[in-house]
């Protein structure tokens, strides 16, 4: 029996964790704080829960693949349901767009909102079919070796076309580069330094949906914690990893403050920044910084809102209201990006959505309270150019019996992409 050590609690680590153990690895998991999750944990206060990161997920094949080869199936352990709209969005010329999951339904959508517009945004969520297929193959569901990719991988990751450049010339509406570039600007990228084939997201929106968890989206973190103990995981939390221990040029245990965990493989799952070894091999790459967070608890009228509402312009204001509240009350989640000079709820009030009358309840998180808390970001890499994708480390690294999943390990943060980057890393280890 090998030994594998995990360092990182999150999402990403507890599924190669659990992954690995299914196939007969001895696996510890290493976490510096007391819970396991991250940032897909959930906050409470005063009766209210809020999810502490994101609130839906694309691509749910990669749950139901991770429940699937860890144990019981997914529908036997949780309820995955699909959202009718990916999100509404209120433009800065004051019109406002509910956004379907499916093809058709965002034709009409977009063709109500202006003749034309459908067909336009049609042909350029198209345009990445062949993106998403060449990459689904070749990068994102097996392992890959940066020093030998598929020539159309290769294409993609050395073209110079950015995302922001790719819009001005096929998108010429203002709404839809809008609609385009909102996951990126969600995350802290600037478009103008995200390759263009990332554009792909748009595809997986309407391609597969989106879908979220009733109860929130920290069960999926509650049950893999309980996936942990059946398979007989080594949980240790409050442990922070301090290095990983090298010998004649391979990872051969981790470094804690209790002492050395001797490993045959180890994952890190956590920004490889906070530890020295690792540090000089991601010296060109930057980590995505969180948004301004304010979680608050509402009662009385409230003005009724989809799960997901953006607010575009700067700053840009992004609305989740799904959270749960008591009888007669409302859980309401406000990020913030750009520049924000003033009070949130203040910001939120001039787009004429001002719920402060009704306000009973507010927990605030800075970006830098929200990296403290969890140890690193959970947005990953920020991109830098198309020189990032190949600058961030991968289900291997230079060092021999050394990994790395989660999302500084993968082009995207959230659950889908964690979750193939934790898939790949089992892969590539393999079973006993």
């Amino acid at each position: 029996m090998s030994r594998v050590v995990v360092v990182g609690g999150g999402f990403g680590g507890m599924a190669v964790a659990a992954r690995l153990a299914k196939t007969g690895h001895e696996v510890t998991l290493l976490e510096r704080s007391p819970d396991l999750g991250g940032a897909l944990g959930s906050v409470s206060e005063e009766g209210f829960t809020w999810d502490a990161g994101a609130s839906y997920t694309l691509l749910p094949a990669v749950l139901r693949d991770l429940f699937r080869k860890t144990g019981r199936p997914l529908e036997r352990e949780l309820e995955l349901e699909p959202l009718d709209l990916v999100r509404e969005h209120r433009f800065e010329d004051d019109t406002t767009l509910a956004l379907p999951t499916s093809r058709a339904g965002q034709l009409r959508a977009l063709d109500a909102l202006e003749p034309g517009l459908g067909e336009r945004w049609a042909a350029h969520v198209d345009s990445f079919t062949e993106d998403w297929e060449v990459l689904r193959q070749h990068y994102f569901e097996h392992p890959w070796q940066r020093a030998a990719l598929p020539d159309p991988v290769r294409r993609r990751f050395d073209s110079r076309e950015m995302l922001h450049k790719r819009l001005k010339k096929t998108l010429k509406d203002e709404r839809l580069r809008d609609l385009a570039t909102f996951p990126f600007l969600a995350e802290g990228h600037d478009p103008r330094n995200v390759p263009a084939w990332m554009g792909l997201v748009a595809y997986l929106e309407q391609r597969f949906g989106t879908w979220h968890v009733p109860g929130g989206m920290a069960r999926i973190g509650e049950v893999m914690a309980g996936r942990l103990t059946t398979r007989g995981v080594t949980v240790l939390l409050g442990t922070p990893a301090r290095d990983v221990v090298l010998r004649e040029g391979r990872a051969v245990a981790v470094r804690t403050d209790e002492g050395d965990i001797a490993a045959d493989e180890v994952v890190v799952a956590v920004d490889p920044r906070g530890l020295p070894s690792l540090a000089p091999l991601v010296e060109r790459t930057m980590p995505a910084i969180p948004p301004v967070v304010c979680h608050v608890g509402l009662e009385g009228d409230v003005p009724d809102l989809p799960h997901e509402v953006v607010l575009h312009g700067d700053p840009l204001l992004v609305v989740r209201t799904g959270g749960h509240a008591p009888d007669g009350r409302h859980a309401w989640t406000i990020h913030g990006r750009g520049k924000i000079a003033e009070d949130l709820l203040r910001a939120l009030a001039r787009h004429r959505i001002d719920v402060r009358a009704q306000l009973v309840h507010r927990v605030d998180r800075s970006p830098r309270e929200l990296v403290q808390q969890w140890g690193s970001s959970p947005l990953g890499v920020l991109w830098q150019g198309r020189s990032t994708v190949r600058a961030r480390l991968g289900p291997d690294t230079p060092i021999p019996h050394l990994h790395t999943a989660g999302a500084h390990a993968t082009p995207g943060a959230g659950l889908p992409f964690v979750g193939l980057s934790a898939a790949l890393v089992a892969e590539r280890i393999g079973p006993v």
